[in-house]
């Protein structure tokens, strides 16, 4: 009977001993073991040693009435140390499990958008999806060249050459010959052109011009000189032609009155009817007359007629021509009354004082009144120099105003003077 108690105690504590190798064995490949099976595994434990506590507790063989040997003694040793060991591991992956999940939160946090509320967690971003459009990564030579850029515009410049190359009003513009450089120069002329449409504002009105019989040659050049026709309605510019032609302007006559005087079409049909109608009264004139004097200068109809009205009064009054000369110098040469009136009353006072030439020679002789000051005082001055300065046509010798002031220097020199050019040249550089 005692050796079958102490063969099934030894037993008993072998069977204990194997089991606590196996659950020790088990924590061991915790390590290389998947995380499922490292949960059961210390699910195990946490359920065996209890277990094992409350056998070796409630064992009769480990109770104070009977003597523990020295191998129960090792075997309970190793027991105790083994719950220390478990309890230590919990510990431990408890606060591993803790460390995770702060970790997890921290990323969470850093993916939130400071725009939106912090209630708000804004989803993380796909890193590869991005990385296909990565600036570091290379390209092909037909990629490269395939890449197209987009020009910047510059939002202010003062200059309009920083847009020819972006507006295609302006670059075609500059193949017309319109001088963009005049243009820039003007107030709001550049904004003006920068905002129209080449296909709806300009091209219309460029072909209107080409119509009307202007030739291409010189729209650059009314452009130039009148950028805002580009703005100007078509029905009003077409209504003002029709006007010119119903004063009998033919079509060739309103083509080259358009071309020398570029803002002729900028103004109303009223403002057109009233400028020949003082024209024709202030000189009485006839229609025909009339209509000479502003084919030859369009510009008449264009500019204001303050200056007009005051070159009249200075060449009746100042000048002393009675009315049917002035009408005579008028139709002759009509820059007569838009003439500078200081440089007008100037050049007449020395042909009329110095030169002694009385006011009918002058009047057959108009020319004389468009003719620069310097270069009458200087051919006067060296025919006078060389005793030949004589404008009588009744007197031997006599020398024509209008050859005089006509003339090319080289000419003047051999045919009126009898000198050299050089000699007038020498005579030039003693006044």
């Amino acid at each position: 009977m005692p050796c079958s108690f102490f063969l099934c105690r030894v037993t008993m504590a072998s069977s204990c001993a194997q089991l606590c190798l196996k659950c020790r064995s088990l924590l061991c490949s915790k390590t290389v073991a998947t995380t499922w099976q490292h949960s059961t595994q210390v699910r195990h434990c946490r359920t065996v040693t209890p277990v094992i506590t409350k056998v070796l507790n409630g064992s009769s063989f480990f109770s104070g009435n009977h003597r523990t040997s020295p191998a129960s003694q090792r075997w309970k040793q190793q027991m105790f140390c083994y719950s220390e060991l478990s309890v230590k591991h919990l510990a431990t992956e408890a606060k591993e499990d803790k460390f995770k999940e702060e970790l997890s939160r921290a990323d969470v946090v850093a993916y939130k958008s400071p725009l939106l509320p912090v209630n708000e967690i804004q989803m993380p971003l796909d890193l590869d999806a991005a990385a296909e459009f990565s600036a570091l990564e290379e390209i092909t030579h037909e990629e490269a060249v395939s890449i197209s850029v987009p020009a910047a515009i510059p939002p202010s410049s003062t200059s309009l050459r920083d847009y020819v190359d972006k507006s295609e009003t302006l670059s075609k513009l500059v193949q017309l010959g319109v001088n963009l450089w005049k243009l820039e120069q003007r107030p709001n002329v550049g904004t003006m052109l920068l905002k129209l449409d080449f296909n709806m504002d300009v091209a219309p009105r460029l072909l209107f011009l080409k119509h009307i019989g202007v030739e291409e040659s010189h729209i650059g050049y009314i452009i130039t000189h009148n950028p805002f026709i580009l703005t100007e309605d078509l029905e009003s510019l077409q209504a003002r032609v029709n006007y010119l032609k119903s004063k009998k302007f033919s079509s060739e006559t309103v083509a080259s009155m358009v071309s020398r005087a570029p803002y002729l079409l900028n103004f109303s049909v009223k403002r057109l009817d009233n400028r020949l109608g003082f024209y024709q009264q202030q000189l009485n004139l006839s229609a025909s007359n009339t209509r000479n004097i502003i084919a030859r200068l369009p510009r008449l109809l264009c500019g204001s007629l303050e200056p007009v009205k005051e070159n009249l009064k200075v060449c009746e009054i100042e000048l002393g021509f009675k009315e049917n000369e002035i009408q005579h110098i008028a139709l002759t040469v009509p820059k007569v009354l838009t003439a500078n009136k200081r440089k007008l009353t100037q050049l007449f006072d020395f042909i009329h004082n110095t030169m002694k030439v009385p006011h009918h020679l002058i009047t057959k002789f108009p020319q004389v009144l468009n003719t620069k000051y310097l270069r009458v005082r200087e051919r006067h001055l060296f025919l006078e120099f060389l005793g030949k300065a004589q404008y009588d046509p009744d007197l031997p010798n006599y020398i024509s105003l209008d050859r005089l002031v006509s003339l090319p220097d080289e000419i003047f020199c051999t045919e009126l003077a009898l000198a050299t050019l050089e000699d007038f040249y020498l005579f030039q550089k003693t006044l």
